[in-house]
C-alpha cells in the first residue's frame, strides 16, 4: 500500500518539477504577442511623465509598472524587451550548438589530423574568458542585433564541440555504427542518422543551460552599450539607464533586473530538469 500511495507523489513531485518550463513558456508566449500585449508603443515618449512611480495616470499613459527617464511605458518596453532577449538567445543556442556540434562529431568520427585541428581550436577558444572575446569582436564588428548572435555564437560553439566530441568517441566504436560504415554507408548519413539521435540528448542538456548564459550576456552588452541599440527596449539597456535613477526611481531598474533574474532561474532550473531526465544516474 505505502509503494502504491507514494508513486502518486512522486509523480506530483516530478511533475512539480517543471515549473520553470512554464515560466519560460509564458515569457516567450509574451515575447511573441508583444505588439498585442504591450499596452502602449514602447518608444513612444511623454515627457510630462518622466520617472513616474507605477500606477501613475499621466496625460493618455496609466503607467502600471512606472516610466522611464523619456516617460516610456515600463510595462510595455519590459515585454518588448523580452522579445530582444529570446530572440538573441535562440538564435545564438541554434546556431552554436549547431556548428558545434557537426564539428564535434566530425572529429570524434574522423580522427586524424581533423580532431588534432577541431580540438585545438576549441582549446584556444575555451582559453579566452567568453565576456572579453565578445566584447571585443562586437566593438570590432559594430553594435546590432545580427552581430549580437553572430558574436555569441562564435564565443559559445566550443562547448557544443566538446560534449559532442566526447559523446561521438564513445558511440563510433559501435558495432552498428562500424556496421553501417561498411555497408557503404556515407560519413553523412553515419554522423545524422546513427551518431546524432545518439548524442542529442547531451547536447539538449548544454543548450538548456546555455540558454540562461546567451540571456545574461546579452544583458551584459547591451547594458554596456555593445547590444541593441536605443531605441529598442531591451533589458540590459534598461539596466544601464535605470542605474542612474536607483535613488529616485527604484522602479527604472529594478522591474528589468527582476525580470531578467526570474527568466534566468527558470531556465538554469529548466535545464537542471532536462539533465535529470535524460541521464539515467539521476532517474
Amino acid at each position: 500500500m505505502s509503494a502504491v500511495a507514494a508513486s502518486p507523489a512522486r509523480r506530483k513531485r516530478q511533475l512539480w518539477r517543471w515549473w520553470p518550463l512554464a515560466i519560460v513558456a509564458l515569457v516567450a508566449l509574451a515575447a511573441i504577442l508583444a505588439p498585442w500585449l504591450a499596452p502602449y508603443d514602447p518608444n513612444a515618449q511623454n515627457l510630462t511623465g518622466r520617472l513616474k512611480p507605477p500606477g501613475t495616470i499621466s496625460r493618455s499613459f496609466h503607467y502600471w509598472l512606472g516610466s522611464d527617464e523619456l516617460g516610456r511605458d515600463l510595462l510595455s518596453r519590459i515585454i518588448h524587451g523580452a522579445r530582444v532577449s529570446l530572440i538573441v538567445a535562440f538564435a545564438s543556442v541554434i546556431l552554436s550548438g549547431t556548428v558545434g556540434t557537426t564539428l564535434g562529431m566530425i572529429a570524434g568520427y574522423r580522427r586524424g589530423w581533423i580532431e588534432v585541428a577541431v580540438m585545438r581550436v576549441v582549446d584556444v577558444f575555451l582559453s579566452i574568458p567568453a565576456v572579453l572575446l565578445a566584447i571585443i569582436t562586437v566593438a570590432v564588428l559594430g553594435p546590432s542585433l545580427v552581430n549580437v548572435v553572430l558574436v555569441l555564437a562564435l564565443t559559445r560553439w566550443p562547448r557544443y564541440a566538446r560534449v559532442a566530441y566526447s559523446q561521438t568517441l564513445s558511440i563510433a566504436t559501435m558495432p552498428y555504427v562500424r556496421l553501417a560504415a561498411l555497408m557503404g554507408a556515407s560519413a553523412p548519413r553515419v554522423l545524422f542518422r546513427h551518431l546524432l539521435p545518439n548524442i542529442i540528448g547531451a547536447v539538449s542538456v548544454v543548450a538548456t543551460l546555455e540558454f540562461g548564459l546567451m540571456v545574461l550576456f546579452e544583458a551584459g552588452l547591451s547594458f554596456l552599450g555593445l547590444g541593441v541599440q536605443p531605441p529598442t527596449a531591451s533589458w540590459g539597456a534598461m539596466l544601464s539607464t535605470g542605474r542612474n535613477y536607483v535613488a529616485t526611481a527604484w522602479w527604472a531598474a529594478t522591474l528589468p533586473g527582476l525580470c531578467l533574474f526570474v527568466l534566468v532561474l527558470a531556465v538554469n532550473l529548466t535545464g537542471d530538469a532536462v539533465r535529470d531526465r535524460l541521464d539515467p544516474r539521476f532517474r
